[in-house]
């Protein structure tokens, strides 16, 4: 890997001297605010029909699992077709499929609206590795690492801004006019993404020019399985033969070990936090949340120096276990907040640290399979996790302050692991 110190692009050059750049960036701001008035919304609405931790933790797990079944074959289509053009495709279908949640109004309809979210966060799945190959193609490699912080910073600004905003939004217009803005939000999306120019890669120019399989072909069923097996294959042989891809690829994995339930604890923290308003709750802990998650990403970013960066992912992950203990042993006031924010800054960091590492060590041509197994593995675990403490919750097993300390520790132990682990990158062994 190249080492530099060069100094990383400034985000007002990013932003005003690449278009491609800005529109991309500017279609995820419309989208994610959208996103997460979808997201507080849907876990109140269930909370609201059916008071079950366990119902709650399903949303959580759908999407989770949703994500992680689609992520290889997202790869796959991210890898072989224009990546501009999926993602525009993929967001006018969730425009769709976000107005059916109008018809979620009794606890008989909440398995209508879990097959809903799965199709929603599947057509997410595709989404998402797309336009992560696709950003080192747009950006010079002084604008990577900028680019990255700003889109990290961009997500977890808006996860603040949007949570709080759906959980006021939820509250006073009613979750139905929560969901026809989420639908709008894709269809401003799909529209500045149709502004971008990209140009084509060479596999896909050899697949338009009629040397491969047709546009039908390519997007059936039985042709995306057999690609996925083939792809899955060769995706576990590069990360088997390139240890340092491997550890980095691991580096969100083993953040979600404690953290994915960590953070759908939140949702029941939140109507705890807001009695008899638990849109509201919910929504001010995400926004606590998406604050530090914007924080982490911009002051990882003045680290230039890139040997030290996997050691300070595996110290991020055990510093967000810490806050949360935090967490578990306070009252329940609007201070939890406080460590909650500072927890997800160290993730956050965690987060964009190993994405630009990746980025920069991973081919062009299996950038996107890299990231759909990354995502895959890591959308899996956080799944079972999810499902393991909405059970645990659910049964009476655990508490919920037993559950934060438990969790909490489990995210110590695997930051501990993981900066241990990356230590044998830097000393050769």
């Amino acid at each position: 890997m190249t080492q530099t110190t060069e100094a990383p692009a400034t985000f007002g050059e990013v932003v005003r001297g690449n278009r491609n750049f800005r529109l991309l960036w500017a279609a995820t701001v419309v989208s994610l605010l959208g996103d997460w008035f979808n997201t507080i919304t849907l876990y109140a609405l269930v909370t609201d029909l059916t008071g079950s931790p366990l119902a709650v933790g399903l949303v959580e797990f759908l999407k989770l699992g949703g994500f992680a079944a689609a992520s290889i074959p997202g790869g796959i289509l991210a890898d072989r077709l224009d990546r501009r053009r999926l993602m525009i495709a993929t967001d006018l279908l969730r425009a769709a499929i976000v107005p059916c949640y109008l018809f979620i109004d009794s606890a008989e309809h909440v398995p209508f609206l879990y097959v809903l979210i799965v199709l929603q966060i599947g057509l997410g799945a595709v989404f998402d590795p797309a336009y992560r190959a696709m950003l080192p193609s747009i950006v010079t490699p002084r604008e990577l690492v900028t680019a990255n912080a700003l889109l990290s910073a961009t997500w977890s600004t808006i996860l603040a801004v949007g949570a709080s905003l759906g959980g006021l939004f939820g509250a006073w217009l009613g979750s139905d006019a929560v969901f026809v803005i989420d639908s709008f939000t894709y269809l401003v999306s799909a529209s500045l993404l149709l502004a971008m120019r990209v140009a084509l890669r060479p596999a896909q120019v050899v697949v338009e020019s009629g040397l491969g399989p047709t546009p039908r072909a390519r997007l059936r069923p039985t042709y995306i399985l057999r690609l996925a097996y083939a792809d899955l294959r060769e995706g576990l042989r590069y990360l088997l033969s390139h240890r340092e891809v491997l550890r980095l690829s691991m580096a969100k994995t083993a953040w979600a070990l404690g953290g994915a339930a960590l953070v759908y604890l939140l949702t029941q923290l939140g109507p705890m936090l807001t009695p008899g308003n638990a849109a509201l709750g919910i929504g001010i802990l995400y926004s606590a949340r998406g604050l530090g998650t914007g924080i982490g990403p911009i002051l990882a970013r003045r680290i230039r120096d890139r040997r030290v960066w996997m050691l300070v992912t595996g110290a991020t992950i055990a510093a967000s276990g810490v806050f949360y203990l935090v967490v578990g042993a306070m009252s329940v006031t609007f201070w939890v907040c406080v460590p909650i924010f500072i927890a997800h800054a160290a993730s956050g960091a965690n987060w964009v640290l190993s994405t630009v590492l990746l980025q920069e060590r991973v081919p062009d041509h299996v950038r996107g399979r890299v990231f759909a197994a990354e995502l895959m593995v890591l959308t899996a675990i956080e799944a079972v996790i999810v499902l393991v403490a909405a059970s645990l919750l659910e049964s009476g097993a655990l508490g919920l302050t037993m559950a934060f300390v438990v969790f909490a520790s489990i995210q110590i132990v695997s930051g501990v692991g993981y900066l241990r682990w990356t230590r044998k990158d830097l000393s050769g062994r």
